[in-house]
């Protein structure tokens, strides 16, 4: 048996490794909060292993500040961390009114402002009456070191006339957008803004009733009074965690490092405690629930190892009655504006080479096989070679993409990561069907897999920034966002999409923060920490991966450490952190006991440090140890297909000088498969660090606002963008022109799509504004009441004398004939509404396949534009194909392939199909 003692000998000399800049202290604390209590003094004993200017990680505590957590033991922390989050808050308050939860009042970057500073011995603020669609900014001077009062009560007067006055005029009023809101579809107005209780969440504003404004007199004056900065509402966190209960039956983790032996415990309890009675994970202490790719990516990174029993129950809930993989959440009605749930396919395979159980396998591989061709028609783009679809994980439409961006255009977006999620779905069918003898479909999914890779490396590759751009978006013409997307291009490395040269290039020029790598970069003006401007641990421990496997040192223990900070402060593996300060509570949406981060601080023991490698035929062993973290440590009572495997490691670096299985050389570093019983590996590395690599350590920078553009008489015009010294203007997706003016004359020709890009002195980059078409010739419209019955709701909006239903069992087939005025590649897309739910989530997109005689030309998705606001219109995506001059007969179907992730409802409504020429 291998002992129990570990020694900190040889080890003081790591106190100087790592950044020598002392962390930031913190300022004085107002008077109305707390103050920490002052840490104890520190062990001289125990080694400094890292430290920048934000915090330091110690053998056995981690310091931030005044803050400290510290491991008593290997089954005990303590933490005296408090949030920051409603100290020193800014008594500027900026908001905007909604109606309808919708982010419709103004412009991006136009916004009210009001100091909330009370007069003194006032009980209450109130606003001036502001009027809806009017900017109001108070300018106010604010003192110096003055700050947000706690229970500051603030009441807001809004003035609703005007929009009121219209519905009463012409049935609807319509936003600066241009949208019509007619009158039987308003629900409410409500307040959203920078200054708990109000967030920027525009999506589920709606369900928030503390800011709904109600008309008490109604006089159309519509009011709300909001507490600010309540330290009653502060979020905290414990200051104590002791392990309770028993996980004995679990792999134990002992190394030269107390802090990270508790926490290794303390996400191994997590663990035990994210699964239900059903035998099922829970998503997060605040999220119950089995959520795909939650589940999938805990899976990849620990749960298949830990418990997976539970990981199969897991995945096997998340199946429909088709037999189709579940995409549960997602903009405009998940699937397929959404198409990442292919992620349930790799965790499907890493459970079955953790396990080898056949059966599993048997039963997985149909529904893998299933999902991926109703991807294929739904959502894969032959032009391209790239899938369709929302970025993996980043689920929060604000979030990750410009506001203009509607769900119809996520789905025509085209994302690192979800493409590098489809590249590795399908080598997984290929590697399945190799594996059960079906040799043509293996061929066939390793070919389009090959097509993606090669679309991604074609279509994403930046050469000048050394990594994957974020996605191609826009409207008929896509280009590229040059933003870094974190988890894709972790995955890109993992799964080999990036070969090796460009595999270190992407570990060492995508950009990472004090407190870790953000999932995007630079970050979006104007939006509130949760995907934007944040850090999530999951993610964190896949670069942490892909840092190991492209031999980056410097990032790997980066990333370990960017792990281990926040669960020992805050005593939990939270879901994230804002990437600005590293707090929990300044995020929109939080949880404790979340199953993918404490999947992946575990995640990093077993794959990153001892860098367990599953294969079909054995487990290899190919172990990363950083130099500060360097010595002894030992894994028992691992559990692998048969056996099980009391495992030690000594020494750092990533080369391996000797191996042994039960004392003799173990060949290939490779445990067989085959393997049964109790078994002992010693594994002596050869103390030689990889060679230097470099991180791309950069502030945490936001990018400029997106511009807002107009076209007249020949010329593009926009405001000007706070902080661009340039601009570039796009034609159809291209570089056109660049210019340091607000305008700029342009010759369209037959059709041309505009965009301006706002770019900053550092050459960081706005988002595109959104495409602004001018045509030469209007586009051709055809009636579809004119074609199939006309429905007899009561919706307004539509043009023409009506409009047609679509629904599972209503006009189920379309004949549509059209006459092509001239050869040209068109432009087909339907004006349409789909009041079954939000636009944030629910499972209700509609869709269907449009066809020209037998030939596919592409999938007409039809998301979801708001609850109950079947009034509302807008376009599905727009399908481009080339038609000769003359008659054709075009059919709008519903197949097999276009079942949604509701399996009920599959309606929408649709006014006119639209021909545009574009070229």
């Amino acid at each position: 048996m291998m002992p129990h003692s570990f020694s900190l000998n040889g080890l003081l000399a790591l106190a100087l490794l790592g950044a020598c800049q002392t962390p930031k202290s913190a300022a004085p604390v107002p008077a109305s909060f707390s103050v920490p209590t002052p840490p104890p003094p520190p062990s001289a004993d125990m080694p400094l292993i890292w430290k920048n200017e934000a915090f330091a990680l110690y053998a056995d505590r981690v310091e931030q500040g005044p803050y400290v957590a510290r491991a008593v033991s290997r089954t005990e922390l303590t933490s005296n961390y408090q949030s920051p989050a409603n100290a020193y808050q800014d008594p500027r308050i900026t908001f905007k009114f909604s109606l309808n939860g919708q982010d419709n009042e103004m412009a991006p970057g136009q916004d009210h402002s009001l100091v909330a500073l009370p007069a003194a011995g006032a009980a209450e603020l109130e606003s001036p009456l502001l009027t809806f669609g009017r900017q109001f900014v108070d300018k106010t001077v604010v003192p110096a070191n003055t700050y947000l009062a706690p229970n500051t009560r603030l009441k807001l007067w809004l003035d609703m006339r005007p929009v009121l006055a219209a519905f009463q005029k012409q049935g609807y009023y319509t936003t600066y957008q241009g949208q019509k809101l007619y009158q039987q579809d308003f629900k409410g107005v409500f307040v959203a803004g920078n200054t708990a209780p109000l967030t920027w969440d525009f999506a589920n504003l709606a369900g928030k009733r503390e800011q709904e404004l109600k008309d008490p007199d109604g006089n159309g004056i519509y009011e709300v009074t909001l507490v600010l900065n309540s330290p009653a509402a502060a979020k905290t966190t414990a200051g104590r965690w002791q392990q309770t209960l028993n996980t004995a039956d679990l792999p134990q983790y002992r190394s030269d490092y107390p802090i990270t032996d508790a926490l290794y415990n303390l996400a191994l309890e997590e663990a035990r405690r994210a699964v239900e009675p059903d035998s099922t994970f829970r998503t997060g202490q605040e999220w119950a629930g089995v959520w795909t790719r939650d589940i999938s990516y805990s899976i990849i990174l620990a749960q298949a190892t830990l418990q997976p029993r539970v990981a199969m129950n897991s995945l096997l809930r998340k199946v429909s009655k088709q037999g189709r993989i579940i995409q549960d959440t997602g903009t405009g009605g998940a699937y397929p504006c959404s198409t990442d749930r292919m992620i349930w396919a790799v965790a499907a395979w890493e459970i079955y080479l953790v396990t080898g159980d056949e059966a599993w396998l048997r039963q997985v591989y149909p529904i893998i096989r299933n999902s991926i061709e109703d991807d294929q028609q739904n959502a894969y783009d032959a032009q391209t070679g790239l899938v369709r679809g929302e970025s993996s994980f980043l689920d929060w439409r604000e979030q990750t993409y410009p506001r203009w961006m509607q769900p119809v255009d996520i789905y025509q977006s085209e994302n690192l990561g979800t493409n590098i999620v489809h590249f590795q779905a399908n080598q997984v069918l290929a590697l399945m069907a190799e594996h059960l003898g079906e040799a043509t479909v293996a061929r066939q999914t390793r070919e389009q897999a090959g097509r993606i890779k090669a679309g991604i490396n074609q279509q994403l590759w930046q050469e000048e920034k050394g990594y994957y751009g974020q996605f191609l978006y826009g409207g008929n013409f896509l280009s590229l966002s040059p933003k870094a997307e974190a988890l894709g291009e972790a995955l890109s490395v993992l799964y080999g999409v990036a070969d090796e040269a460009r595999a270190k290039t992407v570990v060492a020029r995508t950009p990472v923060t004090a407190y870790g790598i953000p999932c995007l970069y630079p970050q979006i003006p104007g939006i509130p920490p949760y995907h934007n401007n944040a850090v999530w641990p999951f993610m964190q421990s896949f670069w942490g991966l892909a840092a190991a496997r492209a031999g980056n040192e410097a990032s790997v223990l980066e990333s370990m450490v960017a792990v281990y900070r926040p669960a020992a402060l805050f005593l939990t593996n939270k879901e994230n952190f804002v990437a600005q300060n590293g707090d929990f509570a300044g995020t929109q949406i939080n949880s404790s006991n979340m199953l993918w981060s404490l999947s992946g601080s575990l995640g990093l023991v077993y794959k990153g440090l001892f860098g367990m490698d599953f294969q079909a035929d054995g487990l290899v062993f190919r172990p990363f140890v950083p130099q500060a973290f360097q010595g002894r440590r030992e894994l028992t009572g691992f559990r692998y297909r048969g056996a099980v495997l009391d495992i030690e490691l000594q020494g750092f670096g990533n080369e391996i000088s000797t191996i042994t299985l039960d004392g003799q050389p173990l060949p290939a570093a490779t445990v067989p498969a085959t393997l049964t019983g109790r078994h002992t590996i010693r594994i002596e590395l050869k103390n030689q660090a990889p060679a230097a690599a470099s991180t791309n350590r950069v502030a945490n920078w936001f990018a400029p606002e997106t511009p807002a553009v107009r076209y007249a008489a020949g010329r593009l015009s926009w405001a000007p963008v706070a902080g661009a010294s340039a601009y570039q203007v796009l034609r159809n997706g291209q570089f056109a022109a660049r210019t340091t003016g607000t305008s700029l004359a342009v010759t369209p020709g037959l059709y041309a799509e505009y965009q301006v890009v706002a770019v900053d002195a550092g050459g960081q980059e706005s988002f595109a504004s959104e495409p602004l078409p001018v045509p030469s010739q209007p586009a051709q419209l055809v009636q579809l009441e004119t074609r199939a019955a006309k429905s007899s709701k009561a919706y307004k909006g539509f043009s023409g004398t009506g409009f047609v239903e679509i629904s599972r069992t209503v006009n189920t087939h379309l004949t549509i004939p059209v006459t092509v005025p001239e050869t040209g590649l068109y432009a087909l897309d339907f004006r349409y509404a789909n009041g079954n739910g939000p636009l944030n989530t629910d499972n209700k997109c509609a869709l269907r396949t449009l066809r020209l005689g037998q030939r596919q030309l592409g999938t007409v998705v039809l998301p979801q534009r708001g609850v109950a606001e079947w009034s509302s219109w807008g376009f599905s995506n727009p399908i481009l194909v080339r038609l000769p001059k003359g008659s054709h007969t075009l059919t709008l179907r519903f197949e097999p392939a276009n079942e949604n992730m509701n399996g009920e409802i599959n309606q929408a409504m649709l006014d006119y199909l639209r021909l545009t020429r574009v070229q």
